[in-house]
């Protein structure tokens, strides 16, 4: 005898829940993310996060969101605005958490021995940092005295290249080593002029 065919039902659909992985981050949880990995001038800050205004906010991993799924019956979060960003930075600086004075500081003190003070108040310059600001950052690092630049040209050129430059084809390598780091071409040709008269003291 023929069985009857069993007829299944279909599994109902369910509305799948938010994990805290998924969750969209604020605009407020971005900018302390970004800041909690190094300092950020204002400028910066404000670069990074302005791709997020007028748009709705996406999930953590930057994949574009079903709302369906992942808001369910909720109303998406309405996206940021320009007020709303400036707003936000404005905070972030009452509080201290955002500073360029603070970003200015610790960058001269990450490039200070590496670069000249020209090419570090440049690269400040177009983080959007204040000219009194870079001023004063430079000058509370004594290492970047501009008395000092000599010295730090010199001992940088040591540790690149450990070897007194044997001829003009090397002293040009040198020397463009040397003002691609911001230093002057007067400075470089101190610096070669050095080099060599050291190595001459050595071979007597």
């Amino acid at each position: 005898m023929a069985q009857e065919p069993v007829l299944r039902q279909s599994p109902k659909k369910t509305t799948r829940k938010r994990s805290p992985q998924s969750q969209p981050l604020s605009l407020r949880g971005r900018a302390l993310r970004l800041l909690g990995r190094r300092e950020l001038s204002r400028q910066e800050l404000e670069g990074k996060l302005r791709r997020y205004v007028g748009v709705a906010a996406d999930v953590d991993t930057g994949a574009d969101v079903d709302f369906d799924a992942t808001f369910g019956a909720e109303k998406p979060p309405a996206p940021p605005t320009a007020a709303d960003l400036e707003a936000l930075l404005d905070d972030l600086t009452e509080r201290g958490w955002l500073s360029d004075a603070r970003y200015a500081e610790a960058l001269v003190r990450k490039r200070t021995g590496n670069f000249a003070r020209r090419s570090i108040a440049q690269e400040l310059k177009r983080a959007g940092v204040d000219e009194d600001v870079t001023a004063a950052a430079l000058t509370q690092n004594p290492e970047s005295d501009p008395d000092e630049e000599f010295a730090a040209a010199l001992a940088l050129c040591q540790r690149k290249f450990r070897r007194v430059p044997a001829d003009q084809k090397e002293k040009a390598r040198q020397i463009r080593f040397l003002q691609s780091r911001g230093y002057s071409i007067g400075l470089a040709l101190r610096v070669i002029k050095q080099l060599g008269a050291a190595g001459n003291e050595s071979d007597e």
